[in-house]
């Protein structure tokens, strides 16, 4: 974990350096772990914890809007955690935490994924404000194996940008990744901005990767195929208006 973080914050530094004011990690940056029990082992009391002190440091001392993509947070039971993506403000006061709602289940010959087994479901929908006075940004919030719940996203609706840090599998990401976040951007109106794992981890996971950022009409404005990097975009309110004035499917709801 400490080399994890010890290669975020230079990251961090980055993005802030090239003018990002909100910055935003996938799910596991800390652990990925090499089995699925090793989050339970660094998991982290509500509002205390090495990992959550370091994303409220990092947010004060580079004045940004910090999302840590997910933390394992102690929960109800000791052979769970929740899995929980948490906002921090420039003044490192943390704004919001949503837990993952839908937990991934896969089988496909030897490659197996059960997050059950070690992840306490959440069943709450979070929205939250950012930005400065007169210029707010209505963000919702979501991790991961969500993206395939569109009924989630609806729940949200409308926001300004929806958040999809994440850790999607090489063999569901190649198949699926970009379609499901283009398709969340264009159902919704909104900026989507998914952060993801990409690579060869050393527990001998492949994760897709493709860290993206999505504009109201679908358009992908960055990407970053794999490994570790930072990319940069801006979203802007005129865009976000004009797509819904040009094609108002929100005001047609019937559902």
């Amino acid at each position: 974990m400490a080399d994890n973080l010890a290669a975020v914050a230079p990251l961090i530094a980055k993005a802030a350096g090239e003018g990002a004011r909100l910055v935003a990690l996938p799910e596991y940056f800390a652990l990925l772990g090499r089995r699925d029990r090793d989050k339970l082992d660094v998991r982290e009391a509500d509002g205390d914890g090495p990992l959550q002190n370091f994303l409220s440091e990092q947010a004060r001392r580079h004045r940004i809007w910090l999302v840590g993509g997910t933390v394992p947070l102690a929960g109800p039971r000791p052979s769970k955690v929740w899995n929980s993506s948490l906002v921090y403000g420039p003044d490192g006061s943390r704004l919001a935490r949503y837990d993952k709602i839908h937990l991934f289940g896969f089988r496909n010959g030897d490659e197996r994924f059960e997050e059950s087994s070690t992840i306490e479901a959440g069943s709450t929908p979070v929205v939250v404000d950012i930005g400065d006075e007169g210029a707010r940004w209505r963000v919702g919030l979501s991790v991961c194996y969500d993206l395939r719940f569109p009924e989630l996203y609806r729940a949200l609706a409308p926001v300004d940008l929806l958040l999809v840090p994440s850790a999607f599998t090489f063999t569901t990401g190649s198949a699926h990744w970009e379609t499901l976040l283009r398709a969340r951007a264009i159902e919704n109106q909104c900026y989507v901005l998914a952060p993801a794992q990409g690579g060869v981890h050393e527990n001998g996971r492949r994760t897709w990767g493709h860290s993206m950022l999505v504009d109201p009409w679908g358009e992908v404005l960055g990407v970053l195929p794999e490994g570790e990097g930072v990319v940069v975009g801006e979203i802007a309110r005129d865009r976000i208006a004009q797509v819904r004035a040009s094609l108002p499917a929100l005001t047609h709801r019937v559902m």
